[in-house]
């Protein structure tokens, strides 16, 4: 399961050091909903590798307002602290795991 991401612990986790990937999202986005279980399925399997998380839109504006979020699913992807890839829309379980493999 995705780690719950919000305004308070979003940026120490991206400050950590290790690989971050923040899916942000919401209930009512459909795209959103189709792309979860595979957000889930590549945090678990990188559990202690890639920290991955959910972040709701919805229920926090701070991280997104910072990121330029206009669309949502969209997915970040940090490593060392620092923004290194992004993906708009839907994408298959395949191409999520692609550029999770990359920050490592």
């Amino acid at each position: 399961m995705a780690l719950q991401i919000n305004d308070e612990n979003a940026k120490e986790l991206i400050a950590s050091g290790k690989p971050v990937v923040i899916d942000f999202w919401a209930e009512w986005c459909g795209p959103c909903r189709a792309i979860a279980p595979s957000v889930d399925e590549l945090a678990e399997e990188y559990d202690g590798k890639v920290i991955i998380g959910k972040y709701n839109v919805d229920e926090g504006d701070d991280i997104s307002v910072e990121y330029s979020i206009r669309s949502i699913p969209t997915l970040l992807f940090f490593k060392d602290g620092k923004l290194v890839d992004k993906h708009v829309g839907s994408a298959s379980k395949a191409d999520l795991e692609a550029k999770v493999k990359a920050l490592l």
